[in-house]
């Protein structure tokens, strides 16, 4: 009997940003090849400042998975800052498209030049990239996953911190869901089966739509912040099997963690 195949939605990894982000990101790699998962997807912010060293650490870091091919990525706002690294992330069309056996993946890249700026985080997706969004999924082969990646949030989500309440009770822009998100998920219906995403920290889920084709929309969080990360598995002919399930990155402090831990909207090691 052929054996499920996994892929693990990482996110927000803000290498660079301190020593203990970048040795929580070690940490992720180790556990993830250890887990033997078959791919990962990492949906931007995979930088803090955007800088070129912040994109060699991250390189470097993840080095085994990418010399493998195991290893899909799109850009986030973080990206664009500094250096501008995002297009050595995912350089050329805004939609591309990754095939692995059972899996299609559709890379959004949601970024814009605004991005460039600290106080300009929102992202982007206009008519071209939806246009492009449509074409990719028409050009899906039967019998596989279908995932759209992108960084940015589709879906409204409540506010992590005072300043995004505060930004968000002024109107900026730059704490609301993609504008065009709706029409995302309304395009992209009966054709897709997850929509997965970061740039919000804490880790969410929804399911939208129903048979014959449900699809579900899965917000990572920071996965070096969390210490852990949904693993999703399929049968490789298109069904999800079952709800995704965490895999806990064991830390020299908790050496006895479990791998795998039941799936919710917030792991339990933020519910305190």
């Amino acid at each position: 009997m052929k054996q499920a195949a996994r892929f693990a939605h990482i996110s927000d990894l803000h290498l660079g940003r301190s020593a203990e982000t970048d040795a929580n990101a070690a940490l992720l790699c180790a556990a993830l090849m250890e887990s033997g998962i078959d791919q990962v997807i990492a949906t931007g912010d995979l930088t803090h400042r955007g800088l070129r060293r912040e994109l060699a650490l991250f390189e470097s870091t993840f080095a085994p998975l990418f010399a493998q091919g195991r290893l899909i990525v799109v850009p986030g706002n973080h990206d664009c800052l500094g250096d501008d690294v995002s297009a050595d992330l995912m350089g050329g069309p805004r939609v591309q498209t990754t095939t692995r056996p059972g899996l299609y993946v559709v890379r959004v890249n949601s970024t814009a030049p605004h991005n460039r700026s600290w106080i300009n985080g929102h992202g982007s997706l206009d008519d071209a990239d939806l246009d492009a969004i449509d074409a990719a999924l028409d050009a899906a082969p039967a019998g596989v996953l279908v995932v759209i990646a992108l960084h940015h949030h589709v879906l409204p989500m409540p506010d992590e911190h005072v300043a995004e309440r505060l930004s968000s009770w002024l109107g900026f822009v730059f704490t609301s869901e993609l504008a065009r998100g709706r029409d995302l998920l309304t395009r992209v219906r009966g054709r897709c089966d997850l929509v997965i995403h970061g740039h919000r920290h804490v880790p969410r889920r929804a399911r939208l739509f129903g048979p014959p084709r449900p699809m579900h929309v899965f917000n990572a969080g920071s996965s070096t912040e969390l210490g852990r990360v949904r693993v999703f598995a399929h049968d490789g002919r298109g069904l999800l099997l079952g709800a995704p399930l965490w895999l806990d990155v064991p830390t020299p402090w908790d050496d006895a963690a479990e791998a795998f831990g039941a799936d919710s909207s917030f792991p339990a090691r933020l519910a305190i």
